[in-house]
């Protein structure tokens, strides 16, 4: 029992990436930008958020460079798409290869490093329950940031004026312009934002989740948390759903391997 724990943690932790870089593409969906970028600010946001806590050692800090380089590629991206009216999907794909080839080449000397020692994280009482403490209690704090976020980006989306407002500059940008709603501006402002969670993603990949720096460590993350707004037809819950099922499959075909399956 105390193995189908640790697999239960280690698929929140490993579907907290897909769902913090999914959460992030559903805002710009939902603001009618598709951004297939993702793989590429994953890729330097995780080697922004691992220099930084290589040379200060203080994970805030990691974090806050992932989603500050997230926010400024996902920037120019929105730049050329919304001001510049270049095509999405080909945009997307160059800044793709750009992450790709650039985090590969900056990254070069960050490959034999290390970090500091990981804390380990325990809610109090919680953490120390039989089989349920190690498997919902010990996470990082971020994991349960991802949850948190998805509660707010529902009541945002659904609850709120403004993520009325960016819903409807999503599906009527027309209806939106004609009511007096700077349009281009929501949607680069939707654009940066969405950027600045796929560079979470990526800094937690790097800082916490290995926690290590290779070229192309996030292996396709970005192209599955992009298939997640579609698999969760652009609802915040399902994709939090969709995120642990991915993350259930990745980890639990270690789990077999180790169990001689």
């Amino acid at each position: 029992m105390e193995s189908y724990a640790l697999l239960f943690a280690a698929t929140l932790n490993a579907g907290t990436v897909l769902a913090l870089a999914a959460l992030g593409l559903l805002v710009n969906e939902k603001a009618g930008v598709v951004n297939l970028g993702a793989e590429g600010i994953m890729l330097c946001a995780a080697l922004a958020g691992f220099v930084t806590v290589v040379h200060t050692g203080i994970d805030l800090l990691g974090f806050a460079a992932g989603m500050g380089a997230g926010a400024l590629l996902a920037a120019i991206f929105g730049l050329l798409v919304i001001w510049l009216n270049t095509n999405q999907y080909a945009t997307g794909l160059a800044l793709s290869l750009f992450g790709a080839g650039f985090s590969a080449f900056a990254g070069i000397r960050y490959v034999q490093e290390k970090l500091p020692e990981r804390p380990r994280f325990s809610i109090p009482v919680l953490g120390d329950i039989p089989l349920v403490g190690p498997a919902l209690f010990r996470q990082h704090p971020m994991v349960y940031v991802a949850i948190a976020l998805v509660l707010f980006l529902i009541w945002f989306l659904y609850r709120s004026r403004a993520g009325l407002v960016l819903r409807s500059v999503g599906e009527s940008p027309e209806s939106a312009h004609s009511l007096g709603y700077p349009v281009r501006r929501i949607r680069l402002a939707a654009v940066v934002a969405g950027g600045a969670l796929c560079g979470l993603a990526g800094a937690y990949l790097a800082v916490i989740y290995t926690p290590l720096w290779v070229e192309g460590m996030v292996a396709g993350r970005g192209w599955i948390a992009l298939a997640l707004t579609t698999f969760a037809t652009w609802r915040p819950a399902r994709v939090l759903l969709g995120a642990y099922l991915f993350g259930g499959v990745t980890m639990l075909q270690f789990h077999l391997q180790g169990s001689g399956v």
